[in-house]
């Protein structure tokens, strides 16, 4: 319990931290910006499990950074949807920062429910194991169909939830600043900055029923799930900055994310059988984890540029088409 409450202590001390240095002000975040951010928080997420090792917790530490990469690389995904969504509601520039910090928190807080159910699930039924591991295996193959097929942006799923919040909720269209609610003609009304915080916090969640599973497929502790998570997302509004003009570069993520889900599936079952039955089954050690998580990254991103620069040569007049830079809309 001491450590737990030293932890969240530290976590709320670096979030606020975050906050008042760099998110207190709304502004366009510059590359630099985003990259020192970037960089504070992979040192932080690197002392921390460096930590463990040199305080004798070293299963604890390798359990730590295989469910870092994990998240980390299953957030990038996220950072897809984040585009859409900002697109979708044109946001300002200057608000976009605001918008991804409160909405990763609210995100923290609710995958923190999620992991207490799923540590409290496994702790008293080992057949869960096969339940998470079906998921992320069926979840593996969505990824590889979704991969394959141009799906249309109306379609999302979180697209669709956020239209019926808005049927329900009085609005008004025009933003107020960082306000989440204004006052006209006498009757509150909720502004687009809430709407669009909601957004990228239900999307979050909605892909943490992916990805908590994946982790508890890494470790059972709690505490390394929480932490893993926490200092997955916390970097995730600096990285959608840094990394966002990138993003349509990583062709072939979603083939690599399948290939970790369903590695950590498999991984989920063989311990499934290993706790419910006498069979002897192999089981899968952190470091091959490790390994196999960080290779197959590296392989997908390897492939993705070389993809990406074939289809430029192919290709070599779209970027004549595009729109000059100077004529970017801001508010998208």
């Amino acid at each position: 319990m001491t450590m737990w409450v030293i932890t969240v202590a530290t976590l709320l001390i670096l979030i606020a931290a975050d906050f008042f240095i760099g998110g207190r002000k709304p502004h366009e975040v510059s590359m630099k910006e985003a990259g020192t951010w970037s960089i504070v928080w992979l040192a932080l997420a690197v002392l921390f499990g460096t930590g463990l090792a040199v305080l004798g917790h070293g299963q604890a530490s390798g359990e730590f950074f295989a469910g870092y990469i994990t998240e980390k690389s299953l957030s990038v995904d996220n950072l897809f949807v984040f585009v859409l969504i900002m697109a979708k509601f044109s946001v300002p520039t200057i608000y976009q920062q605001r918008v991804l910090m409160i909405g990763v928190l609210l995100a923290l807080a609710l995958r923190a429910v999620f992991i207490a159910l799923g540590a409290a699930a496994i702790n008293q039924f080992a057949w869960v194991f096969y339940l998470f591991g079906a998921f992320l295996i069926y979840t593996a193959w969505k990824f590889i169909q979704e991969a394959r097929t141009d799906e249309d942006d109306d379609d999302w799923e979180e697209g669709r939830l956020l239209k019926a919040v808005q049927r329900r909720v009085p609005s008004t269209s025009e933003w107020h600043g960082t306000r989440m609610f204004v006052r006209e003609n006498g009757k509150k009304l909720a502004t687009p900055m809430l709407i669009v915080m909601v957004a990228i916090g239900l999307t979050d969640l909605l892909f943490a029923v992916d990805s908590i599973p994946a982790i508890f497929g890494l470790t059972q502790d709690p505490y390394i799930v929480f932490t893993a998570n926490a200092f997955a997302l916390m970097g995730l509004r600096q990285l959608y900055f840094l990394i966002v003009g990138l993003l349509k570069k990583l062709v072939h993520l979603s083939y690599g994310l399948s290939a970790i889900l369903g590695f950590i599936g498999v991984k989920l079952v063989l311990h499934g059988v290993h706790e419910t039955t006498s069979l002897h089954v192999p089981e899968i050690s952190t470091p091959v984890s490790l390994a196999v998580i960080g290779g197959v990254l590296a392989i997908t991103t390897v492939t993705s540029v070389m993809a990406s620069r074939k289809a430029g040569t192919k290709n070599p007049s779209t970027a004549d088409q595009r729109e000059p830079a100077g004529n970017t809309d801001t508010q998208g």
